[in-house]
């Protein structure tokens, strides 16, 4: 494992009676032939780049430019030294 980035993903379920919402937190892990998320497994290959847009006072989001097209994933803290992994492997 080269790096790991950590981010999350927001459920909000709305019910007649109440709103309720779940942050699940999650992890990215950069490997030598592959990146590895919560659900999906890109080939190091089909990922052409990656960048990151800041929103509001913390956070942001980091997008995963991959052959099947532009993922993005919700992040707490800055991923500049997982993108810097990123492009030193490629």
């Amino acid at each position: 494992m080269l790096a790991i980035q950590s981010y999350y993903k927001i459920h909000r379920k709305v019910t007649s009676m109440e709103q309720t919402t779940v942050v699940h937190e999650r992890l990215m892990y950069l490997y030598e032939h592959k990146v590895k998320t919560q659900y999906r497994e890109f080939p190091i290959d089909e990922v052409f780049d990656m960048s990151y847009r800041r929103m509001g006072a913390e956070g942001g989001f980091l997008y995963l430019h991959t052959k099947q097209g532009v993922y993005p994933y919700t992040v707490r803290a800055n991923p500049n030294e997982f993108i810097t992994a990123f492009k030193e492997l490629k």
